[in-house]
């Protein structure tokens, strides 16, 4: 960690464009012209996410070579650094970016105000803490806030301010894990793995994978940015950033990699490989834990066998016999999400037959997912490889899926497991919270 904190001292003061990036990044700003980036009017009349999925690839593509070749009517490129001054489509990543870390740096006029979409989404502030006119707006707390998140929430207002004054450089490090971003300003922590929600759709959680964008704003006064270094973070990493942002010493391993101690049921039906828990393909049932569950938060990670794979999260179970989607508080799906023509109460991290997940959130298959799951009274939620997927309340659902209802739905205790379906799905690092 000192060594990559030294190499941001060391870029802060780099000649204006610096050929080499850090170890493991990409320059995508090659200091001389707009490859690797394209122009899009996010809040011009049709340029919404939302605007855009309602049209064809060609009406898509038409609108994004329009706004591209209207860049350069409002960015040039000076010294090897991009500058805009306050209008304009803004200047978006040509490519989509999932786990991702950037590194950024820009420089403010005075009265500035502009920032950075992470996953297509408002935004990274970025303004000049002295302006008079933006106090009704919070800005003396400084940049890197989530300044479109509702206020209250976590990451809305940045943690300290950390600016350096209008006219000198700053420099962002942004990590972004599903919709959990961690941002640094200048070396300081300004936003620690707090959610970005959704702008354009409120409700429902941000893109698995989307470009990031340079906020173009009035005033009409320039911003200038370079060094723009983006390293793509692979699953494992990420699952480890997420583990270690989720799981307090509070959590105790309930699975532990070698045998069936603490578990009772369908022991037959599950095999331990290199240290997972694996259904036995062409087995399966019902194997829960010894202790039994009120509130809790289960953290794990999930891989699916090649194909399809069938499983499903037990959540306060009851034990005995009998089918754990029914007669448990609710089955949480464990679904590739490669299955076609299904419920959408049947997608992965659904709660089987009663309120739907959004679905798209798997890693690759033969990759490790990471999920948490939260269970408090009658709600549940669901965070699936860093992205929220679920978030019901089982006492308000009155329609099921095939007019099946779930007996069991309102319980307020019991086991946690694993429902299998003949698959080989694997489970492993089992972990459960109480919460009180």
């Amino acid at each position: 960690m000192l060594r990559r904190y030294f190499l941001f001292a060391v870029l802060l003061t780099a000649p204006a464009f610096a050929a080499d990036p850090p170890k493991g990044f990409t320059a995508l700003f090659n200091g001389k012209d707009f490859t690797n980036f394209k122009g899009w009017d996010i809040h011009g009349k049709g340029g919404s996410p939302v605007d855009l999925a309602k049209l064809t690839p060609e009406e898509r593509q038409k609108k994004f070579d329009a706004w591209t070749a209207d860049l350069k009517n409002h960015w040039t490129i000076e010294n090897g650094e991009l500058v805009n001054k306050g209008s304009g489509p803004f200047l978006a990543s040509a490519k989509d970016y999932a786990d991702f870390e950037l590194l950024v740096e820009y420089k403010i006029s005075p009265t500035v105000d502009a920032g950075i979409y992470p996953k297509m989404m408002p935004q990274i502030q970025v303004w000049d803490p002295e302006d008079p006119a933006q106090v009704k707006n919070d800005n003396a707390k400084g940049s890197g806030g989530l300044w479109n998140n509702p206020k209250g929430t976590p990451g809305r207002d940045p943690l300290v301010k950390a600016d350096k004054p209008a006219g000198e450089w700053n420099q962002f490090r942004i990590l972004v894990v599903g919709e959990r971003i961690t941002i640094h300003l200048n070396d300081k922590l300004v936003v620690d793995h707090a959610r970005i929600l959704n702008y354009f759709d409120r409700g429902k959680p941000v893109p698995k994978a989307a470009p990031f964008l340079l906020q173009t704003h009035p005033p009409k006064l320039p911003i200038h940015w370079r060094n723009i270094f983006v390293r793509e973070i692979p699953a494992a990493e990420a699952n480890a950033i997420l583990a270690k942002k989720a799981e307090d010493k509070e959590f105790k391993a309930v699975f532990n990699g070698k045998d069936f101690d603490g578990w009772q049921g369908a022991t037959d039906g599950y095999e331990v490989v290199d240290g997972a828990l694996r259904c036995k393909k062409g087995k399966g049932g019902v194997l829960y834990t010894t202790d039994e569950y009120a509130d809790f938060q289960v953290a794990l990670e999930i891989k699916f066998p090649p194909g399809n794979g069938n499983n499903g999260l037990g959540i306060r179970y009851p034990g005995g016999k009998g089918d754990g989607a029914y007669i448990g508080m609710c089955e949480l799906q464990v679904l590739n999400d490669d299955y076609k023509g299904i419920d959408p109460r049947q997608a992965h991290g659904s709660a089987y037959g009663m309120a739907a997940a959004a679905r798209g959130y798997q890693r690759p298959q033969g990759e490790w997912n990471y999920q948490v799951v939260t269970v408090k009274g009658p709600t549940i939620q669901v965070e699936l490889n860093g992205t929220r997927i679920l978030d019901t309340d089982l006492s308000k659902i009155s329609e099921y899926m095939a007019n099946s209802p779930h007996p069991g739905k309102d319980r307020t205790k019991g086991y946690f497991g694993f429902l299998g379906h003949n698959d080989p799905v694997e489970f492993r690092n089992v972990k459960i919270k109480t919460l009180k």
